[in-house]
């Protein structure tokens, strides 16, 4: 149904929907055996706030009345929060249990504040204070779960989620970064003849990743036709979008989300890394999976609701990009980052050095001063009872 797919959109959360007929044609992809409807558990957003998000939802979908409400709403009624003025009518019980959650909740992230205050050796921290920091429930009222509650976290999880993606590549450039400061600290400890072979031996497996098949271009009719063969094990002469549309929204919801789109690249990665290979980073291989899927997305999702219907796929397949796309050019011919990024990274490595053997230097002091204060109270306890004995 739409309105849970739009929802758990929002919140990037997939959760099994029953499944529902579909009229596929038999002569292009046999008799398939029915199965029974499984549940498929949600994967973790990568949220600070996945498990109550994700409960949250569980509990708003047990009452009759949101649920109605939630059928007619769209993505942008969701995010608008006309959703959350609806809370005040579920029931009694749904709210007792929204209640709880977010007592749960909240005494998780004091337990997170405190720990991280106790590592620092922090004391008197104000808990009340520092709750403010986390934005996606309403920490005046701890006690209960109100329609600002929902607001928030809607608008939380949308607006994180919606960085997500452009986290992930900041985290793959530092990522890049580090292999290639680490690479030439290195090179620094060797002599002249072994720095040559290593910067020898570096090239060599450049070359070696680079030399890979060509990969198709991600969406385009030849890339599909090769999933359609190659992981469905149908006629490529048989190839129908629309039935392709169907074999992988594996959710039967009537919409391809991101998680399913990049199960479709499987097959153009592998083309690329292998994880038996030297030469080849997985790290990188999730950073092109990424690429793949903002891309298709960008060209097909029209409504830029991040899902994509079959309406849009169809409509897609009768570009003529489709047919005829551009080539495409893999992580091997990108430049992740310039070398004025990587010495002010270095800066900031350096800093950070700098920082924690201070740091250590300090802790060291204390354990010595402690040590000291120790030893002079066990000499002062032997004094004593010396001089208790005569």
């Amino acid at each position: 149904m739409r309105w849970r797919t739009l929802l758990l959109q929002v919140t990037s959360l997939l959760v099994a929907l029953e499944a529902v007929p579909i009229d596929i044609d038999k002569t292009k992809v046999g008799n398939p055996e029915p199965v029974e409807s499984a549940k498929i558990d949600p994967p973790d957003t990568g949220l600070y706030y996945n498990e109550y998000l994700r409960q949250v939802i569980d509990v708003l979908e047990t009452d009759n009345h949101f649920r109605e409400k939630l059928q007619k709403a769209d993505i942008e009624e969701i995010k608008s929060g006309k959703l959350s003025k609806e809370l005040d009518l579920v029931s009694h019980h749904v709210r007792t249990k929204l209640d709880e959650l977010k007592r749960q909740e909240i005494s998780r992230l004091r337990m997170l504040i405190k720990a991280k205050s106790d590592s620092l050796q922090d004391m008197g921290v104000d808990h009340q204070v520092l709750l403010k920091q986390f934005d996606h429930l309403n920490h005046k009222n701890p006690e209960k779960f109100e329609s600002t509650d929902l607001d928030m976290l809607i608008i939380s999880a949308t607006n994180d989620l919606e960085n997500y993606d452009k986290t992930r590549h900041e985290e793959f450039k530092k990522y890049e970064m580090m292999k290639e400061h680490e690479r030439r600290e290195y090179l620094k400890t060797l002599d002249e003849d072994k720095r040559k072979a290593e910067e020898l031996k570096y090239e060599e497996m450049k070359k070696k990743h680079e030399n890979h098949p060509k990969v198709n271009h991600p969406g385009s009719k030849d890339q599909l036709k090769e999933v359609w063969e190659e992981a469905d094990g149908l006629d490529p002469n048989d190839f129908d979008p629309k039935t392709f549309f169907i074999l992988h929204d594996l959710n039967s919801d009537g919409y391809l989300d991101e998680q399913e789109l990049e199960a479709l690249f499987t097959k153009e990665l592998e083309k690329v890394y292998d994880p038996r290979n030297e030469e080849d980073d997985m790290v990188e291989m999730e950073e092109e999976r990424l690429r793949m899927r903002e891309h298709v997305v960008n060209e097909v999702d029209t409504n830029k609701d991040r899902l994509v219907s079959l309406e849009e796929f169809i409509k897609a397949t009768e570009k003529k990009e489709f047919v005829e796309p551009d080539s495409w050019e893999t992580l091997d011919h990108q430049q992740f980052f310039t070398e004025e990024e990587l010495q002010e990274y270095e800066t900031l490595l350096s800093l950070q050095e700098k920082q924690l053997k201070k740091k250590a230097e300090d802790l060291q002091k204390q354990k010595e001063e402690l040590q000291r204060q120790q030893d002079q109270l066990e000499a002062q306890k032997k004094e004593y009872h010396q001089k208790h004995r005569v």
